[in-house]
């Protein structure tokens, strides 16, 4: 598998970790203290990778709009728009879902992040996808 093949790979599988560890979950009766510290984290750092995969996968693109062998034609440029898309979504449920300041261990902070980091990958992205469909 090529690098660039797993970059793309990479987010959908992460998508599909909450899917399956979910059954799991709720399967063990672990009671936890009503103290919520630390429990938002996990979500904000899934949006973090989506957002940073996006950004990476628009790197890429971006890098290949202008050549003329155009292989793999606007998909990589589709895909950093894609990521950076539901690494927003994610964040913007990670922010919603949080119920404290910046800095309690809630991921707030990391949500903020990843919002940020998603809209530079779309942005990124369409930039590709503008370059490509011009040259092609």
């Amino acid at each position: 598998m090529s690098l660039r093949r797993l970059f793309i790979a990479a987010p959908a599988a992460l998508l599909a970790l909450p899917a399956l560890a979910a059954p799991a979950a709720a399967a063990s009766q672990v009671s936890f203290a009503q103290d919520d510290s630390g429990g938002g984290r996990g979500v904000s750092i899934v949006a973090l990778l989506l957002a940073l995969a996006g950004v990476v996968a628009g790197v890429l693109a971006l890098r290949s709009a202008g050549r003329a062998d155009g292989r793999k034609g606007p998909g990589t440029a589709f895909a950093a728009v894609g990521l950076g898309l539901v690494g927003a979504v994610v964040a913007a449920v990670a922010l919603a879902g949080s119920d404290a300041d910046v800095g309690t261990g809630n991921g707030q902070g990391g949500a903020m992040v990843a919002v940020v980091l998603a809209v530079v990958g779309m942005a990124i992205g369409g930039l590709a996808l503008a370059r490509s469909r011009r040259t092609a």
